[in-house]
């Protein structure tokens, strides 16, 4: 606190008699080795009530007070700050005019809290003081009321939406489901499920999370890779919800102790959408993953991944090898099958023969023999992978590697003269390399068979719409090693076209490491992975992070998105 300002208030608080300087001073040295704010120091030691604090507060700040209880604020103006945020900093907004929003707080001397404020909202604040029961009051009501409203809202916006069921023909539990569906049609949890469908595709999210808490039911979207949360149903209709999925996805309502996955198809706005269902038990009930699979918002082209000329180059031509591995590696949801797909559409021919084994089929491609998956029937990758070389295939594609007899298989059908492509979870290109030794593979099968491995991510790109240019600081410029001919990097200041967050979309980038000669002789050598990828830098491999720093100062994504998704070369 300064000087001034601790003058200020002594004045008015020793001129008011609401307590002597001994008092304050107490208070005061109670606040330094606390940590706790002075107002909530002199309100617990009874030196002072909160409402006469106020009152100081505001006569020895300038500052406005205002009382909350007799004003009513619009729902638009309390959405502008996140409840998260209302809740850690104590604060509430209560109106705006053009760019500055008014907004009460319980301590207007937390400046920090004020900067943070600034940033999240992108508003200029001017700020009032409340008192603290009246403002919690306030955050609970206004948004426990404005979540209401909006999911009430959006089940009325949703009641009309034709929404059907694809029914997987000639199952038997499909029958059993359909009079299960028809006693449940006209329940409104029906609307509530279909709704939080409708809004994931609407927003493009590519996975739903509904996530039992203590008290309430939490909905997060992943929009562009990052999770969002989004107005919740009350906690009573939990358990109905999670019912209603599981009758969709043909599980068994009945089962609440164990882990539960399977598939439904819907239609909705004229398009056909697939969602993966993963239910898992927790303490306070089930929670439900699933992913939406919408086909008609994914472009299987190998050339509109976002992929650096050279490393594409590299792909497409080792893809036209007559055998061989190609291995894309990355975490879930990293866009290794939409990759594998891609490849797939540019090699395909009809002179060829194509097989897949998915767990599952996720898009259906003409001309390909798409095989699923089924563990629980006794059909496993390795399975399918036997059939398929009964069946004279040119080029196989096996949906993932999980375990080392699928990956000695792949390896055998790469050595016996047809094209392999696969995915490994491993993050980064040399990884894949000591995960398959850890396996069990010889080192001579792998450089014998292997073509290359591609390490793949997808990152956010900067909003069009808010997209700003800032100069690069020397800090930066030497941290990231960028050339002196770039002046400026770029990031999206957040508008209403990219709901505030300055991203909008998504692009691919990769890091390819072929295995030349020389990464073969480290390979039989058994080297360390940093060896191999050190070799394959030196053969001119652009790393994950290299290719990101391209694409920032290209103005595609931020600084910050990249060291959010890579990490930095050695």
């Amino acid at each position: 606190m300064s000087h001034n300002l601790k003058q200020k208030m002594l004045e008015v608080l020793t001129r008011s008699n609401f307590l002597t300087k001994e008092q304050l001073d107490e208070a005061i040295e109670i606040q330094k080795t606390s940590g706790r704010r002075l107002s909530e120091v002199l309100t617990m030691m009874g030196f002072i009530t909160e409402k006469d604090l106020v009152i100081v507060l505001s006569q020895s700040m300038n500052i406005p007070p205002i009382n909350l209880a007799k004003i009513k604020i619009s729902h638009d103006v309390v959405q502008i700050i996140p409840r998260v945020s209302a809740e850690k900093y104590q604060a509430i907004a209560v109106s705006k005019i053009g760019k500055v929003l008014t907004v009460a707080m319980v301590d207007p001397l937390n400046i920090l809290a004020i900067d943070e404020l600034k940033v999240l909202t992108n508003y200029e604040l001017k700020v009032v003081i409340a008192d603290e029961e009246k403002l919690k009051n306030a955050i609970k009501t206004y948004y426990e009321s404005s979540s209401n409203e909006q999911m009430q809202g959006i089940i009325e916006d949703v009641k009309g939406m034709d929404m059907q069921i694809i029914e997987d023909k000639g199952d038997e539990a499909a029958i059993n489901t359909q009079q299960i569906m028809r006693d449940v049609e006209d329940a409104p949890i029906v609307k509530v499920t279909n709704m939080l469908l409708s809004e994931a595709i609407k927003y493009q999210a590519s996975d739903i999370l509904i996530e039992p808490q203590e008290k309430t039911v939490r909905i997060r979207y992943r929009l562009d890779g990052i999770l969002k949360e989004f107005p919740a149903p009350p906690k009573s209709m939990q358990e109905s919800i999670v019912s209603r999925i599981k009758v969709m996805a043909v599980l068994n309502i009945a089962e609440h102790r164990l882990p539960q996955d399977g598939r439904f198809k819907i239609k909705v706005l004229d398009r056909e959408v697939d969602f993966r269902v993963s239910i898992m038990p927790t303490s306070h009930g089930e929670k439900v993953a699933l992913r939406v699979l919408d086909k008609t918002a994914v472009v299987l082209d190998i050339d509109t991944m976002g992929f650096e000329p050279d490393p594409l180059k590299i792909i497409k031509e080792l893809a036209m090898e007559p055998h061989g591995m190609i291995l894309v590696c990355g975490p879930t949801g990293s866009g290794k099958s939409t990759t594998l797909y891609s490849i797939l559409r540019y090699v395909d021919d009809p002179e060829k023969n194509l097989c897949t084994a998915e767990d599952p089929v996720e898009y259906q491609m003409k001309g390909i023999n798409q095989v699923n998956v089924h563990p629980d029937v006794g059909l496993t990758f390795a399975g399918a992978l036997r059939s398929f070389l009964r069946q004279d295939p040119d080029i196989i594609m096996v949906g993932e590697i999980r375990d080392t007899e699928t990956m000695d298989i792949s390896i055998k059908a790469a050595l016996t003269g047809h094209l392999v492509l696969s995915t490994l979870h491993t993050t980064e290109a040399a990884g894949a390399v000591t995960r398959m030794v850890n396996m069990g593979i010889e080192p001579f099968l792998i450089t014998s068979s292997c073509l290359m491995v591609c390490a793949q991510r997808l990152i956010r790109k900067i909003c069009k719409h808010c997209k700003e240019a800032y100069p690069i600081s020397d800090e930066i410029r030497e941290k990231f090693k960028i050339p002196v001919k770039y002046t400026e990097l770029y990031h999206g200041k957040g508008c209403d076209e990219c709901e505030k967050s300055g991203y909008k979309g998504r692009i691919g980038m990769c890091e390819v490491l072929v295995l030349t000669p020389e990464v073969k002789d480290l390979i039989m050598k058994k080297s360390q992975e940093g060896v191999i990828k050190a070799k394959g830098r030196e053969q001119g491999m652009k790393t994950l992070r290299e290719n990101g720093i391209i694409k920032a100062l290209k103005g595609i994504t931020s600084l910050e998105e990249i060291t959010r998704v890579t990490v930095e070369d050695d």
